[in-house]
């Protein structure tokens, strides 16, 4: 498993540091909802996403990189590990790929579909929700079949 900075690193590095945290926020869900789907429930990062007003938010990367606002992230993760694990990897080059020209609010729209995990955890206002990995992977499997 990597940490959620980890994963976050690649993301701002592969896209050129021209991820917003909301960007990066919905793209580090939607690769760790891949990832437990496709490898039978083992998660991508090792910390939880919580259920903010904006979608799924993971706590950790949201507080390092917050000071940027609505602006790119610079590198704030030089002293991040790199991944190193080739199929972790991919799964969030893929992420980034398949969604590379979403807006954010299509990003958001996302993840706050109405059968997903955000939308059954999200209570307005509450923050520290913890969406559990369970519900995330549940939303996997919805979303692979209704495509």
């Amino acid at each position: 498993m990597i940490t959620a900075t980890q994963a976050a690193k690649y993301l701002c590095e592969q896209s050129d540091w021209s991820l917003t945290n909301l960007r990066l926020q919905k793209l580090l869900y939607l690769a760790h909802m891949t990832y437990m789907g496709e490898q039978n429930g083992t998660p991508l990062i090792n910390s939880k996403f919580e259920a903010w007003d904006f979608g799924p938010v993971s706590p950790k990367v949201y507080h390092r990189v917050k000071t940027f606002g609505s602006d790119p992230i610079r590198n704030v993760f030089r002293t991040v590990l790199d991944v190193e694990d080739p199929d972790r990897k991919d799964v969030l080059a893929w992420t980034l790929d398949a969604y590379r020209d979403c807006s954010p609010g299509e990003l958001v729209n996302i993840t706050h579909w109405i059968s997903g995990a955000w939308y059954k955890n999200y209570i307005p206002g509450e923050m520290g929700v913890v969406i559990p990995n369970g519900d995330i992977l549940d939303e996997y499997a919805k979303r692979s079949r209704a495509h």
